[in-house]
């Protein structure tokens, strides 16, 4: 079988429809094939041809954009090619002894690419792998979790890459990466813009703020910060209104177990599979009641994600599983949550700084 397999490949993993009427307009429309790049779960295949291995190895601070040829095959077997430009991006994951792949960003002329699968799309980031490409998929179902609690969070795509290097003549090995919705159409769906400038997280929105922190807890991240836009995003209505966060870049979270990732050395914790509530101090722990009842009443659809996924071994799914059965364990308990949300109100915690927070 051709390498270049026709766009539109099985699902691998079955996406629960059980959505919150807040996003039931907004994801995963029930119709399959869509033209609209975000609102199908099924692998995309693309093949990318040009300076690929300059363009990879290319990890200086500030990187060159690099012309690109993105191609795929439509269900009615027609081959579409556009031309874009690409660079590399991100910190961690751009440095060449932490990662094999640096992350990149897909740079489109919206004049070029009419009545394409990328139409109106400007620039897209690309995740790619890491170290592992099981690193991919886990990360993935993180977006699809946040997908289901809160519209307000970025979409994604999976797709298997074909690489050609032209200078090179010669094709390099293929690789999974994920496609990520550019920040403001993310902001543009949700009828809000960018805030560009980080604030901190007590004059945000609190429902969402309060969501978002609690679903960092849950997949055990420590990697974001809202003031300094680390792996995190503000959107607004406008400038008189309360901005809303939106998180990414979830490799480091205890529930993906990344084997290079670990916690921030000032949080003083032991690995990234041990959880820290990072919001902001709140002493009322009724606060918390309408947060909780959401990520109550998606259980189900959360723990589906893992067990549907026909790319995860077993003993991951275990593993997953068993970190969110912990999680659950916890928010069940008034004595075990009150301890681990009331931690930012020490005043021993209240102060801790993560050195060299950067935005990605």
């Amino acid at each position: 079988m051709n390498a270049f397999l026709p766009y539109l490949i099985a699902g691998i993993c079955v996406v629960s429809t059980n959505k919150p009427t807040s996003i039931q307009n907004n994801l995963f429309p029930v119709e399959q094939h869509s033209t609209d790049l975000f609102t199908n779960d099924e692998i995309l295949d693309i093949k990318l041809s040009g300076s690929l291995r300059e363009l990879f190895d290319d990890r200086d601070k500030t990187p060159s954009y690099y012309p690109v040829t993105l191609s795929y095959i439509t269900k009615d077997s027609i081959e579409v090619k556009i031309p874009i430009r690409m660079r590399t991006r991100g910190h961690f994951r751009r440095m060449r002894g932490n990662c094999d792949y640096p992350p990149l960003l897909l740079n489109f002329e919206k004049s070029g690419n009419h009545s394409t699968l990328f139409e109106n799309q400007n620039k897209i980031k690309l995740v790619t792998p890491c170290q592992s490409e099981n690193y991919i998929f886990r990360e993935w179902l993180v977006y699809k979790m946040y997908n289901l609690i809160e519209a307000k969070s970025f979409r994604t795509r999976l797709v298997r890459i074909l690489c050609y290097d032209s200078k090179k003549k010669k094709e390099l090995p293929s690789l999974y990466g994920i496609l990520l919705e550019d920040d403001k159409e993310m902001a543009a769906r949700n009828n809000m813009v960018m805030r560009e400038k980080g604030t901190r997280g007590e004059y945000t929105d609190r429902d969402t703020y309060l969501k978002m922190a609690m679903f960092q807890y849950m997949i055990g991240n420590t990697d974001w910060s809202v003031p300094y836009l680390h792996n995190t995003k503000l959107i607004a209505a406008d400038s008189f209104t309360l901005p809303h966060a939106v998180p990414y870049d979830f490799d480091h979270a205890g529930i993906v177990e990344a084997h290079y990732a670990y916690p921030p050395q000032e949080l003083g914790l032991s690995s990234t599979k041990e959880r820290r509530y990072r919001g902001y101090c709140l002493t009322n722990t009724k606060l918390f009641h309408d947060v909780l009842a959401i990520f109550k009443r998606h259980k189900i659809d959360f723990y589906k994600l893992y067990t549907n996924c026909q790319y995860l071994p077993a003993r991951y799914i275990k593993s997953a599983t068993k970190f969110l059965d912990d999680f659950y364990e916890t928010i069940n308990s008034p004595k075990k949550f009150a301890v681990a949300t009331g931690r930012p109100c020490n005043k021993q915690y209240v102060d801790v700084v993560v050195k060299g927070l950067q935005s990605d």
